[in-house]
């Protein structure tokens, strides 16, 4: 498992659109994803920079790999 990349809360979002998420919504400054035949919804804040925690839980509640997460944010 490779480390966390830094991303932006809008790098985030194209990354997990890429992996088939879909916006649904956004409500203030968090953008929330959702995908078809999976039971959890990602809420993606607009930071700058998201911190490692919350991209973390975020690729846990999406079951994907930070190397599946760093390959799809690197296109």
């Amino acid at each position: 498992m490779g480390r966390l990349p830094v991303v932006s809360g809008a790098e985030a979002v194209k990354a997990f659109e890429k992996a088939g998420w879909a916006v649904d919504r956004q409500r203030g400054s968090h953008v929330i994803l959702v995908k078809e035949g999976h039971p959890a919804t990602l809420s993606v804040p607009m930071h700058k920079e998201l911190a490692k925690g919350t991209l973390r839980s975020l690729l846990r509640a999406a079951g994907m790999t930070t190397d599946d997460f760093e390959s799809l944010a690197e296109e």
